[in-house]
């Protein structure tokens, strides 16, 4: 209950750093960077439709695309963005009224793509969307294996070349700097916020060190056979994913064991289905202790 908890409250505010990005920085200076957002800022501009109204439509119908392409359950995830986006849209439309930024729009459009890029990020490493053609990007993530971040390049940049059309260069290359960014920064928050470690420890202790790491932190342990490059001798490596917090303690442990252990770390940037029964030995003993 509580992970659901966190992870409503997590896309609830990459949602909402979103549509503040969309009033503050984007909309007002007509930088149209992809998306159905920008397509309401076309819409707004050739049609005089309102924005809200227009990602309200063009959602409902993606919503459907959805259904059709990847199923009931991805589209679980779509229903809550395509419903709270347009909605935080509407509330934030006058934001720029009451806000006001004295500066050039180069700065103006690093400002709406670094806001934008950590909120889909946010979004996206949940596996929830705010719609629209977030759909059509993890369409192309399923069936042509493209990276997120490349797939939102690829489906919006059509998108951002109408903006030319319509509003000219000078703008269609700030609304690219905008796109670039909202690409770079969404797949960093979505892989770099994860504090864990991979450790991949060579020893001859091994039986010490996976007790080590089981009893005292309750951390599974994968025990891999493996054959020395040099030497070509049989030995065994433990593989233990770890949080950042422990890491230190848990490295000096390991060199207290054994001081000729060969150490390699690496960053996890997502892990499932941890052991349960540690899981529910932890719980087990944090409940003995309450």
């Amino acid at each position: 209950m509580k992970n659901k908890i966190k992870t409503y409250t997590t896309v609830i505010a990459g949602l909402l750093l979103v549509a503040l990005s969309f009033n503050l920085f984007l909309s007002p200076n007509n930088l149209v960077a992809g998306g159905v957002s920008g397509a309401s800022i076309l819409a707004r501009e050739l049609f005089g439709i309102k924005e809200s109204v227009f990602i309200y439509i063009a959602n409902f119908l993606l919503v459907l695309v959805s259904l059709r392409f990847l199923g009931i359950e991805k589209t679980k995830n779509t229903l809550l963005g395509s419903i709270l986006f347009p909605v935080f849209i509407s509330l934030t439309e006058n934001i720029s009224q009451r806000i006001t930024f004295d500066l050039d729009i180069l700065i103006l459009a690093v400002l709406g793509g670094a806001l934008s890029g950590i909120g889909y990020g946010l979004i996206f490493r949940n596996n929830f969307t705010t719609g629209g053609t977030d759909i059509l990007n993890q369409i192309a993530e399923k069936y042509l294996k493209i990276p997120m971040g490349r797939s939102i390049l690829m489906v919006d940049g059509p998108i951002v070349v109408l903006g030319l059309m319509v509003f000219g260069l000078e703008q269609t290359i700030y609304s690219l700097i905008v796109l670039i960014l909202i690409s770079t920064l969404s797949n960093r928050t979505m892989f770099e916020l994860n504090k864990n470690r991979v450790l991949y420890i060579q020893t001859d202790k091994v039986k010490e060190i996976q007790d080590y790491l089981s009893q005292n932190f309750y951390y599974d342990t994968t025990i891999m056979n493996m054959i020395g490059g040099y030497t070509h001798k049989k030995k065994k490596m433990i593989l233990c994913t770890v949080s950042q917090k422990d890491y230190y303690q848990i490295k000096e442990g390991i060199l207290l064991i054994d001081s000729e252990s060969f150490i390699t770390v690496t960053k996890a940037y997502e892990q499932k289905n941890a052991n349960k029964r540690l899981r529910s030995h932890i719980a087990s003993t944090q409940n003995n202790t309450n």
